[in-house]
């Protein structure tokens, strides 16, 4: 401390020196007009050097203050060793795992990155904190989901929200306009990370650091060499151990290539944004919105006074429709049940997103001056939020009654379960007006990760093809041709229905199946694992030609 303190002092003493890389020190001042040596040509010119100085000056400091240098992430610490062999073993572990498909491998494969990320991050001194902890074991859960399941939309939802979430844990960001735009640093991120790792491997490349991981390196080769011919023989003198090996090493060939350099380079890539994010991420809580003008209570309320009589009067119908006045309606309106319920769930849907809007713009031109504004704040927008919830529970009754007349679909359940979280939003906004909403952007985004990982464990096609199979059970109605097309999700739930429709229905997992051929472990869902113990010891017994009878090659379901 006192040598520190010593090093000023004696900087002190010293005459200042110009820094070649800041502004120019401004030149000595002509003579003054009526002073004497005045010259009126110097005195124009240094006139001008000021001026130019002066807006050189502001733009800097316009720069200085401006929304990306508030949010850029500092400067990073050099990056560790560990961190660069994390990130080569993500690049080797996406080569490998990820060529034959999707399944326990993407985990597998993100598992160093995120070694890679925790190492950066304890490097520059950051600590984990308790969202940061949740985010990281949601993402951890939602990359098994592709595990798990067969079909491919739940796996991709599950996929974007992993990244979603793994944004916010390295970002650590608690705002909206963080959980909006975390995943978008990880484009800077990537682009800083090359030239970060570049920059680490050269300090390594000679010295100290030299004799320190060229032993590793020598090691490492001995031991590939050894255990690959060692392995070669113990594979070739026993065919269990030979199955055995098959079974877990992946098997690459030189068609592949191409695919497998690619895989590397976009593992490797993934890895150091990864971590160089941890190291130095955006700042996005440093962006700031400014609220728009307050309204006047009255120019504020009444449109909103006026759109909660609308909903109200909407409500009232669909409550009197469903205390006993169903029939009654469309016996006036001639629509069937189905037709009633199709009508009108888009519009319910649509509606319930545009509550979301009107209420973002509301808050934003909000009278707040007194305590009575806040408190009518709060009465209008709630009471809004209250008549939305019914408006959501109509749209979900509406999409049951369909359902019940023609089946479940991919497209109904996916639109359901938007309507059934929207409606946990608008709850969620309830909440923050009456406790405080410092939390409600986390908590939104949150719920959307755990809506996401609920989609993808239930396995959104078994609840179809379980749907519909005791549709037909009850009146004997079914679309085979719709569920020839589910994943082998459906499988367990499309192996219930009797002869010849269960073969029909599931033909086309076993086409699939047979097109994919035998995967390794790494690539193989616990869904895809499933039907295929299934239809060994129940194989398909029907033809195509008694299925075409059945309808299954017939038109589809929306």
């Amino acid at each position: 401390m006192s040598e520190n303190a010593d090093n000023r002092a004696e900087q002190a003493k010293q005459p200042e020196q110009h820094n070649p890389w800041g502004p120019a020190p401004a030149p000595p001042a002509p003579p003054a007009p009526g002073l004497p040596g005045y010259d009126p040509a110097a005195w124009l010119v240094h006139q001008q050097q000021l001026r130019q100085r002066r807006a050189m000056e502001a733009a800097a400091a316009r720069a200085e203050n401006s929304m990306w240098h508030r949010i850029r992430p500092a400067e990073a610490a050099p990056i560790p060793t560990v961190t660069l062999v994390a990130v080569l073993a993500a690049g080797l572990a996406a080569a490998a795992l990820l060529g034959d498909g999707v399944g326990p491998g993407l985990l597998l494969a993100a598992l160093p990155a995120m070694a890679a990320a925790y190492v950066s991050a304890r490097a520059a001194g950051r600590k984990a904190r308790p969202w940061t902890l949740l985010w990281a074991a949601g993402c951890v859960a939602l990359l098994a989901v592709p595990a798990l399941r067969d079909s491919a939309w739940p796996s991709t939802l599950a996929v974007l929200a992993a990244v979603l979430l793994a944004a916010l844990a390295l970002h650590g960001t608690r705002r909206w306009p963080g959980v909006l735009l975390a995943p978008i640093g990880f484009l800077g991120s990537a682009v800083a990370g090359v030239g970060w790792a570049w920059a680490g491997i050269r300090a390594r490349g000679g010295g100290a650091a030299r004799d320190r991981w060229v032993p590793v390196a020598k090691a490492a080769v001995v031991a590939a060499v050894l255990l690959g011919v060692f392995g070669a023989l113990f594979a070739s003198a026993d065919a269990a151990f030979a199955d055995l090996l098959d079974g877990l090493v992946p098997d690459v060939s030189v068609g592949e290539g191409p695919l497998r350099a690619l895989l590397f380079l976009a593992g490797t890539l993934l890895a150091v944004a990864t971590a160089r994010t941890a190291a130095a991420p955006h700042r996005w809580d440093r962006m700031k919105s400014r609220p728009g003008e307050a309204r006047s209570r009255l120019e504020w309320s009444l449109p909103l006074i006026l759109l909660n009589l609308l909903f109200a009067g909407f409500n009232a119908v669909q409550l009197a429709v469903l205390f006993g006045g169903y029939d009654k309606v469309l016996e006036s309106t001639g629509l069937s049940h189905a037709e009633y319920a199709r009508q009108g769930f888009w519009q319910l849907l649509w509606a319930t997103v545009f509550v979301l809007v009107v209420i973002a713009l509301a808050l934003r031109w909000a009278p707040r001056s007194t305590p009575g504004d806040r408190r009518l704040v709060r009465a209008v927008l709630g009471t809004l939020c209250l008549l939305t919830l019914v408006v959501v529970a109509s749209a979900v009754r509406r999409m049951d009654l369909y359902v019940d007349a023609y089946g479940l679909t991919r497209l109904r359940l996916s639109v359901v379960t938007m309507e059934l979280w929207l409606g946990l939003v608008i709850v969620l906004l309830m909440a923050a007006g009456a406790a405080g909403g410092r939390w409600l952007a986390r908590a939104v985004a949150g719920s959307a990760a755990a809506a996401v990982l609920a989609f993808g464990l239930l396995s959104p096609d078994a609840i179809i093809a379980e749907s519909n199979v005791t549709r037909y059970q009850q009146d004997g109605k079914i679309d085979l041709a719709y569920l020839r097309d589910l994943s082998a999700d459906a499988a367990p739930a499309l192996d219930q229905l009797p002869e010849p429709r269960r073969s029909c229905a599931l033909m086309g997992i076993r086409d699939e199946l047979r097109q994919a051929g035998d995967l390794p472990w790494y690539a193989t869902s616990l869904g895809r694992h499933r039907a295929r113990e299934i239809l060994r010891e129940r194989p398909v017994t029907v033809d195509r030609a008694e299925c075409v009878r059945l309808g299954a090659y017939g038109s589809r379901s929306e």
